[in-house]
């Protein structure tokens, strides 16, 4: 079919994230303006208004698609996929997210350039995956002879349904889904031989709900396996306390094991053999009697020096303890002469 050079597809897609996202948010959403040129973005979002306020923004900027990226906690992050006419709109939670730039690959294309939409088989298997195939395939598209958009097809968006995950890549689209998880992934055609190269981001979104209104209304789906990030993390933080728990149970019971064991006294026929009575040892040879005679000598040598020690520290007390009473008794006689002073004056009465 020859194409028509009029532009009459003018849906635009309305791309915004919300206030305090990271920055590996933002730096996807420089990666998903490269890809889309049909895509107007927005300030950030406030996260205390309504998600309904969304489709107002939409409304007044000509939008009738709308991308939300919210982050919650500093780490994870949500994607809401919406309609803003009369809906539906599905939100996912958003794992392995990683940009262009971080990846670094070696695929490449043209910027503006439209993609081809690839997607599994399965998205046509249940009726909430023809759901999300239907609006991907809206939000994805570049429109025809877009201003902003390159006349030639080098490039691949690829979906694809697996352990509920969804992941996303640039040059070659492709769509996968699976259990309600895709995976997205972006790929670049190589020449005429349809060869293809990674180019990035590449994103795995778990679907989370449907609902039939835009950011609103009934839920048409909900995620039976589904588990908050939360609940993930406290699963792993009561594991890893219950695997201390078991190493410390662990080593108590070691520790009592090993207490019973050497409690018990166990046989040992090989060390018997050792176990000699002295007594009814006869004949030591030269040598033992050699050793003998020098052990005995050093004995008594030990036996005579603490005897003489002995003897000297008695002298010496005996020595100490007379000295000390000629000592008392020469203090006794010199008090008991009298002075000079005393003879002098007994002299001098006498004379009177």
């Amino acid at each position: 079919m020859k194409p028509t050079a009029e532009w009459t597809d003018r849906e635009r897609v309305l791309l915004l994230c919300s206030r305090g996202c990271l920055a590996r948010t933002r730096h996807l959403m420089n990666d998903l303006k490269r890809l889309m040129p049909h895509v107007h973005s927005e300030a950030k979002f406030e996260k205390g208004k309504g998600l309904e306020n969304l489709n107002e923004i939409g409304e007044l900027a000509n939008c009738s698609k709308c991308i939300y990226l919210e982050s919650r906690k500093g780490r994870d992050v949500y994607m809401w996929v919406s309609q803003i006419a009369d809906g539906p709109s599905i939100k996912f939670l958003v794992h392995n997210m990683h940009t262009m730039s971080e990846l670094s690959m070696t695929g490449n294309c043209l910027k503006g350039s439209r993609p081809i939409l690839s997607f599994d088989s399965q998205f046509d298997t249940q009726p909430h995956l023809k759901v999300v195939k239907e609006l991907f395939m809206n939000i994805f598209k570049t429109p025809n002879h877009h201003p902003r958009s390159q006349p030639f097809i080098d490039h691949v968006f690829n979906f694809s349904l697996t352990s509920g995950i969804f992941s996303l890549r640039f040059l070659f689209l492709i769509l996968f889904i699976s259990d309600g998880n895709v995976w997205f992934r972006n790929y670049q055609i190589v020449d005429d031989t349809c060869k293809l190269e990674e180019i990035g981001p590449r994103m795995v979104f778990e679907i989370i709900r449907v609902f039939d209104g835009s950011f609103c209304g009934t839920v048409m789906y909900e995620n039976p396996t589904y588990k908050t990030p939360n609940s993930v993390r406290r699963e792993i933080k009561l594991k890893k306390a219950d695997e201390y728990a078991q190493r410390v149970a662990q080593k108590q019971s070691g520790k009592v094991k090993e207490k019973m064991i050497r409690s018990v006294k166990m046989a040992d026929p090989v060390g018997e053999v050792f176990d000699t009575d002295l007594k009814e040892v006869q004949g030591k040879g030269k040598a033992g009697a050699l050793l003998d005679r020098q052990i005995l000598k050093k004995k008594k040598q030990r036996k005579a020096k603490a005897k003489k020690t002995a003897e000297t520290l008695k002298i010496g007390s005996d020595r100490d303890a007379k000295r000390i009473s000629d000592v008392g008794h020469l203090n006794v006689v010199k008090s008991c002469e009298p002075s000079k002073c005393q003879q002098s004056r007994t002299i001098s009465r006498k004379k009177n």
